[in-house]
This record gives C-alpha cells, structure tokens and sequence, in this order.
C-alpha cells in the first residue's frame, strides 16, 4: 500500500469534477516514455522460530528499515517512526503486519527491473542474516493467525483495520497476511488506456492462476490455490471488483472519476496526522461539506490519496496498475512484468490479446474470476474448456510484443526470457500452489514449516 510523505505547501485545492478527471489526462505519455514500476512484497520471519517481528522489537522491522540504510536508502518517518526508505531504486515500505515491500522506480526495459529486484534482495538478504530475519515469498502467510501477528505504526492502516470488519468478512486478512506482485504502467492517451484496462481486467484471472501461491491457512491445505485472491471476494465490495462499467460503451476517465467519487473514503491527511473519514464521500469532501473537516476542500493530494485506497482488479491512478498476481520467488517477480508489458506495451500484442477476450460477456468474466482462486489454471474458460486452454497463447503473444520492444541487454539478449517461469508452469500444467501442495502430501509429510526452506529468497 501507499506511504504517504509530506506533500508540498500549497498543493492545488480542487473546486470542481473535471479537475479530476484532467487528472488523468496528465497521465498521457509518449511511448518514448513509457515505463515500468514493479512491486513486490515479502514476509518478514525470525529465522529460529518463524515468528513475525514487530516493529519495535531488538532485531525487527525497525531495525531491518535502519540496516538498509547504507545502502543509499533515505528515511521516511510518521509520528517521529521510521515507517519507509526512498531511494534510487523507488521506496521501501511496509504492509500493515510488516510485510517488506520494494515499490520499483520506473524503468526504461525489463533488464532493468530484474536488476533491481536483484539489489534489493541482496540488500533485504545481507541485512536480514545479520539480524537473525528471513524473508518467504509466498502470497499468504502458510501458518500465522491474525492473532499472531503485529500491526505497524502507520496511522492510515489503524483507521482501515477498524473499518474493515464493517464492510466484509476478510479485509482483515487482505491487510495482515497476504503479500503480492504488481505492476505499473503507462498509456498514451484515453483511447489507449481504455484498451489496456480492458484487456488487463479480462486476463487478470490468468495471471492470478500462472502466479496462484497462496495453498495454506493456519498449517493446512485451505482448499483453494490462490487464498489471496479469494480474500478479496469478501474484503469491501464498494472498492474491489472486476468493474463492470470499464467494458461498457463511453468508458473513460470521467466515468473511472465517477466511480472513485462513490467509492468511500478511508482518510483525510493533515499536519503530519491521518484524520479518519471512513465511509464518508468524496463528493461532500468537494462541496466542502466533509463532516470531519467542515469548509475545507480537497486538494490533489487528497485525490491521490484516494484513488489509492480502491483496490480493484486493475487500478488507474495517472498509470495503470495490474494487481491480480500472489507473492512468489525471484524468478516470478521478473515474470509478472514481463506478461502485462508483452501484452500491453506493443499495439499487435494489444490487439492480439483483445481479440481472445472481447466476446466475453460481462457473466463470464465474472464467472471466471470467481472459479480461478479454487481451480486455477482448471477454472472453466468462457466458450468451452479451461483456462489453461489459453494460456499458452496468450504467452506467445507477450513473447511476440516483448519480441517486438527489442530491448536487450549487454549480452545482447531481448526480454522473452522473463517469461521462461511461466512457460514452465504451462508446460508442467502445475501453478506453484499445487507444488507446494505435492511437496506438502509428498515428501513434506505433512510437515508444513519445511516451507520456510522451500519458499524463502
């Protein structure tokens, strides 16, 4: 999630709608300009008993954000706590039960993401072993209650974990005790970020099945093979979904507008204090009639506030961010851009991929969606046969778009080869849930803390 940092004085007061939707709009970039942020986020565990730290605690997450500071990374406090890092390679910040998390700066190829994820893991690594702290790369936590976990000193997460329970039954676990990878990335123009939203919400359940992680709750087999996903059926239906209205005829940024303004607001952020207006509207915040700041008018800070604490499928700020993907090992963490920029980075792979999903019906893909965190790659596919029918497919696409970028390393290399991981589980017909699973019923016995060996950076 989002860290906020103090916002410049005099930041523009909004005094009307299309101030909204214009931002958007500033979004728009030339494809010479387009770039690629990638998130990752990762459990924190002591390596002697698997416990998670809390922040304060000798050893833990307080002392893991000051050890990387050598390492060129700048302090970001709330309350006089350290909460995050900002650097050259983007910031550091923390989930609400301490789960680590690298925010990517934005990159020119894909070359250099993974060489980012490969400083910041060797960073987080060399920091943790001298701290006695592991880091699990899964996208739920296999065997930690709610109960058993800490909470950190941010004070947008206390306003959320109170409101939660009011809207739905699992907010409080999407909070504390899943993890994921994201990826951000531009459009040029509103037509332009119309196709790619499109064609990300309909292909979201495909790489929520290539990337299903998440097999365990509590020491045992949960019986879905992505949890983390299934969380978010039942997180807060006012800010989470498939959204029906981006495959409807007119959509646009003034309609996305539209949306953010009905979705409920979490907060308000003044003089270094997060002030709670949950479940208040936008809409009064801009007619200045906010119960809990009477008179005033948002600024756009606020606005980017906001339009972060909607947690759809796929999430437009003044970029687009693919959000389906469970936590998961290295290698993966470079594949997930590599799919959604294959697909959505070159017009033919673009157009390819829309012609797969564009007679889906809005049923379907709510269908499909519904079936994949149980079944995954065996979720029944809109027309006839599984998802996995597609797969393949779709991954020559991503091939042929990466293909097309020509981007290449020092050894003269394209970026095809970050899709690699994915082919494999196409080509194993097993998503790494169900690996975990044989492992656990296999040669595991049983035994679900060999995990730590098994999915561990």
């Amino acid at each position: 999630m989002t860290t906020k940092t103090e916002s410049a004085a005099g930041a523009p007061i909004i005094e009307s709608r299309d101030q909204l939707i214009a931002h958007f709009a500033r979004g728009e970039k030339p494809r010479d300009r387009w770039r690629i942020g990638t998130e990752h986020e990762k459990f924190v565990y002591r390596l002697d008993d698997h416990r998670a730290p809390a922040w304060d605690e000798p050893g833990g997450i307080r002392d893991l954000l000051h050890a990387l500071q050598p390492h060129g990374w700048q302090p970001v406090e709330e309350g006089g706590k350290i909460i995050a890092l900002t650097g050259a390679d983007g910031s550091v910040s923390l989930e609400p039960a301490g789960q680590f998390e690298l925010s990517g700066a934005p990159l020119e190829s894909l070359h250099q993401t993974c060489a980012e994820t490969g400083r910041h893991l060797e960073q987080v690594k060399a920091a943790g072993d001298a701290l006695g702290i592991g880091f699990l790369g899964l996208g739920m936590w296999p065997d930690k209650r709610r109960d058993e976990l800490p909470i950190m000193p941010k004070g947008r997460y206390a306003i959320m974990l109170r409101h939660m329970p009011r809207v739905g039954s699992m907010g409080l676990d999407m909070m504390l005790r899943t993890c994921t990878i994201q990826v951000n990335l531009d459009y040029a123009s509103e037509a332009d970020m119309v196709k790619k939203f499109r064609v990300g919400l309909a292909l979201q359940p495909l790489a929520t099945a290539l990337f299903a992680n998440s097999p365990f709750t509590e020491g045992k087999p949960n019986g879905f093979l992505s949890y983390r996903s299934h969380i978010w059926s039942d997180t807060d239906p006012a800010r989470t979904g498939m959204l029906p209205f981006v495959f409807e005829e007119g959509f646009g940024y003034e309609r996305y507008a539209d949306y953010m303004l009905d979705v409920p607001m979490y907060f308000v952020y003044r003089d270094g204090r997060y002030i709670d207006a949950a479940g208040l509207s936008f809409r009064d915040f801009l007619r200045g009639e906010l119960s809990v700041l009477p008179g005033e008018k948002p600024t756009i800070d606020d606005w980017n506030d906001h339009l972060s604490t909607a947690f759809p499928e796929v999430r437009l700020k003044t970029f687009l961010e693919m959000r389906g993907a469970d936590g998961g090992p290295w290698n993966r963490i470079c594949a997930l851009p590599a799919f959604w920029v294959g697909l959505l980075y070159d017009d033919a792979a673009l157009d390819a991929a829309w012609e797969l999903v564009k007679d889906w019906s809005m049923e379907d893909r709510e269908a499909l969606r519904s079936a994949v965190p149980r079944l995954a790659l065996d979720a029944p596919l809109p027309g006839g046969g599984r998802l996995g029918d597609i797969a393949g497919p779709v991954l020559d696409i991503a091939h042929a778009g990466l293909a097309a970028r020509a981007r290449t390393n020092a050894m003269g290399d394209n970026e095809t080869g970050f899709l690699d991981p994915l082919r494999e589980v196409v080509r194993s017909g097993k998503v790494p849930a169900q690996v975990l699973l044989d492992r656990y019923h296999g040669d595991w016995a049983g035994d679900l803390s060999r995990i730590y060996a098994e999915a561990s950076f």
